[in-house]
């Protein structure tokens, strides 16, 4: 039997953040963590990355406890590490050192191999008109989708 891929996404991150550059990275987990993302049950809402002793850590990402876990359930909403090859955690480091900008997990999915993955993108905050112009292009967009519809 087929289980439909996971996809999880960060959808307030498109909205608060200018996305610049993507990368893939793996995720550091225990064996029941991996259980819960396989049933759709992780969450990205308030999910950032940082930097601690040259090593890149995701914070507050929830992954619900699995339900046929025992003594060894995991936390919900520890921290895990990412892995990246060394370049990349370099370019990183560099570009977080500039100011406005942040690393914000956006995807996370488990490829054909079986393994999770988390999509993070190196992102600049947007302001307030910036927001309302996003609100608005989406809108537009929308109410084209209608006309050529009719």
């Amino acid at each position: 039997m087929k289980q439909a891929p996971i996809n999880i996404k960060n959808k307030r991150a498109t909205f608060d953040y200018e996305l610049l550059e993507t990368y893939t990275a793996g995720i550091v987990l225990t064996g029941t963590e991996i259980k819960s993302i396989r049933l759709g049950k992780a969450s990205l809402v308030d999910t950032y990355c940082l930097f601690e002793r040259g090593e890149l850590w995701v914070r507050n990402m929830h992954i619900a406890q699995y339900f046929y876990g025992t003594y060894n359930n995991h936390e919900a909403r520890r921290d895990r590490k990412l892995l990246l090859n060394r370049n990349e955690l370099r370019k990183l480091t560099r570009l977080t050192k500039e100011t406005g900008f942040t690393i914000v997990p956006t995807r996370l999915f488990i490829n054909d191999k079986g393994l999770a993955k988390l999509v993070i993108a190196v992102a600049k905050g947007k302001k307030q008109y910036d927001k309302r112009q996003s609100l608005k292009e989406k809108e537009d967009k929308r109410s084209m989708d209608r006309m050529f519809r009719k």
